[in-house]
């Protein structure tokens, strides 16, 4: 809201469907399966997993590519169709840079092209008087580094939202047989690696991966 008055030129808001509601929904069996890569661990063994990560996507890339379908009036790729599209990868994020599936878009990465890193960013926000922007990511994010659970924590609105959502995906198994060929679907589900309810996870705990950012930021 707060960047859409500084702006220009328009800005498109774009959705497919609500990803939260669509786990909830699917915590009660009631909407396919899981989309989001959830911590598994097996009640008996304790064996950990995670279930495979569909919801970037389903609901971010496929309906940005889809709006610049609509944008351009395209039922279908016309031979002369070129589109340019800006990212907001800093130049410390230069693994996330890829070639766009859709074959006549081409991904243009201004940040790296100018060898500004995210700190940069930061530091430009606030000499310039800029608010300092959040990461985009769901709350309830399984990738979240034990520092972005604390930050979360701190909100009681989103933390309750949190607890609610790890709760409501652990027990699967009252499911199993309209998912007959998922695997994990007898597996408890957790939002921490741990394989513990979130409101049982000491954050502060000092652990070899504390810093590592599984999904390497790419939310």
């Amino acid at each position: 809201d707060w960047l859409e008055k500084k702006l220009s030129y328009p800005v498109y808001r774009v959705t497919w469907r609500d990803l939260k509601q669509d786990i909830l929904d699917a915590a009660e069996g009631k909407y396919k399966a899981f989309t989001a890569p959830f911590f598994t661990k097996h009640p008996i063994t304790g064996k950990k997993k995670m279930l495979r990560r569909q919801c970037t996507f389903m609901y971010k890339i496929n309906p940005v590519g889809q709006k610049v379908r609509d944008l351009l009036g395209l039922e279908k790729r016309k031979k002369d169709t070129r589109v340019e599209m800006l990212m907001g990868i800093s130049k410390d994020e230069v693994f996330r840079m890829k070639t766009n599936r859709i074959p006549y878009i081409t991904n243009m990465y201004p940040l790296v092209d100018m060898n500004i890193t995210r700190s940069n960013c930061l530091e430009w926000m606030l000499k310039y008087g800029y608010p300092k922007p959040p990461r985009s990511a769901c709350t309830f994010c399984p990738y979240h580094s034990n520092e972005e659970w604390r930050e979360i924590k701190k909100n009681k609105e989103e933390w309750a939202e949190v607890v609610a959502m790890d709760k409501a995906i652990r027990h699967q198994e009252k499911h199993k047989d309209k998912f007959k060929n998922s695997k994990e679907v007898l597996d408890e589900l957790y939002l921490h690696r741990e394989g513990i309810p979130i409101d049982q996870v000491n954050f502060d705990k000092k652990k070899k991966d504390d810093q590592l950012d599984l999904f390497q930021s790419e939310c």
